[in-house]
């Protein structure tokens, strides 16, 4: 029996709501730095909320690349000019923003904090040199077995791809499928970076990246930042807007670099998945709507399997089916998601979490899904290393 199962399956369920939620600018942002976007997030979060800065006693962040500090959530406090009793910044790689609600969470449900504010922002568009961008990408890799090969982070994906399209006859179409489907949602959402209409052909005869990923397979590079308010559910209940009610968490951790992977196309999202339906009382089929990391095409097809919404290996002719688009029985990145919407590195996952407290409201406008009560978001950290699920909902109790 998995160690304290019994215990934990209810511990966070319904006990935390999601009360403030704000993005800002995205794509190139050149007006703001890193800072000034994270900062700005935070008091558009705040307004959001009705909340005046006085009302935090938790902050979480997470480093940026273009503006590093030692200390970073407590620069951003200090810069706020907010004493918070609990203040930590938080790194997990693209998965971050759902580990730090994780731990908001628990925060909150074990009384060590009332408030707490989760922001994120970079600038890798505009305040990062294309060769600082590089020597960044090499760092991921393992010194020993990865980096004298040279391959940057889309070959360490390339690789996922190759091996699923070996193991389950995944087409090159099946990948395109995905950025197609993500642009039709950002065509509907204004604040989306690209919102042009593309086709697979226009994705199969984009520049070719890292075999068999080609340009439009690949996340944008971006400027943006965003964040949320968490407070416990007793007190969500005084804030202007109707609480978004965390109602599953689960984490899975496989590995660090891909070259210590056990498998290339089954991963720790199985792990996560599991536990944070297993939390929220729910399964894959009680999902209206999903927000997966899409960094690259490949990891959604195996997202999908590997959280239940498909069978093993058939992640590609799933989306092909227009299962994901618009008006699909799952629609997925309702926003454009990282590949379409905006992907500012590790807080990328943040836009994914705003736009599913958008949704649960029932705010979104010309993308409103119908019947959005349940939301799962899912995100991963490293080459498919740190996975972290959340299930979100209308609701306090399913």
């Amino acid at each position: 029996m998995e160690i304290g199962k019994n215990s934990m399956t209810a511990s966070l369920r319904g006990r935390t709501a999601i009360v403030g939620a704000a993005d800002t600018e995205v794509g190139v942002v050149k007006h703001m730095g890193a800072t000034q976007l994270c900062v700005d997030a935070i008091l558009r979060a705040l307004a959001d909320a009705g909340l005046d800065k006085s009302g935090i006693d938790g902050l979480i962040t997470c480093n940026s690349m273009a503006e590093p500090y030692l200390y970073h959530a407590e620069t951003i406090a200090e810069y706020l000019q907010i004493f918070p009793r609990y203040c930590i910044s938080v790194g997990a790689g693209g998965g971050t923003t759902f580990t730090a609600l994780h731990q908001a969470a628990s925060a909150i449900a074990s009384g060590i904090c009332h408030t707490v504010v989760i922001a994120m922002a970079d600038s890798l568009r505009s305040g990062m040199s294309r060769q600082r961008a590089l020597a960044m990408q090499s760092s991921t890799g393992h010194p020993q077995f990865e980096r004298p090969y040279g391959a940057p982070v889309p070959g360490y994906y390339a690789l996922l791809a190759q091996a699923h399209m070996h193991e389950f006859g995944t087409s090159a179409e099946h990948l395109a499928a995905v950025a197609v489907a993500m642009r039709k949602h950002a065509a509907r959402n204004p604040t989306a970076q690209m919102r042009a209409p593309i086709s697979i052909d226009d994705v199969l005869a984009s520049r070719m990246i890292a075999d068999p990923l080609h340009l439009l397979d690949c996340s944008l590079v971006s400027d943006g930042g965003s964040a949320v308010v968490v407070t416990s559910a007793e007190r969500a209940r005084d804030f202007k807007h109707k609480p978004v009610y965390l109602l599953g968490v689960g984490e899975g951790h496989a590995h660090e670099h891909i070259s210590q992977a056990r498998s290339l196309t089954t991963s720790a999202a199985v792990d996560s998945g599991r536990r944070a339906f297993d939390m929220a009382g729910v399964g894959p089929r009680d999902i209206d709507f999903a927000q997966l990391y899409d960094c690259f095409t490949p990891v959604v097809l195996i997202e999908l399997e590997d959280l239940g919404f498909c069978a093993k290996g058939e992640g590609g002719p799933f989306v092909a089916a227009g299962s994901i688009d618009p008006g699909g029985p799952l629609p997925v990145n309702t926003h454009g998601g990282l590949l379409s919407h905006c992907h500012p590195g590790n807080p990328g996952s943040m836009f994914a979490l705003t736009e599913a407290v958008t949704q649960l409201r029932g705010a979104a406008g010309e993308r409103q899904v119908s019947q959005a009560n349940l939301a799962l978001v899912h995100a991963q950290g490293g080459i498919m290393s740190s996975h972290c699920t959340i299930v979100l909902g209308r609701e306090r109790a399913t």
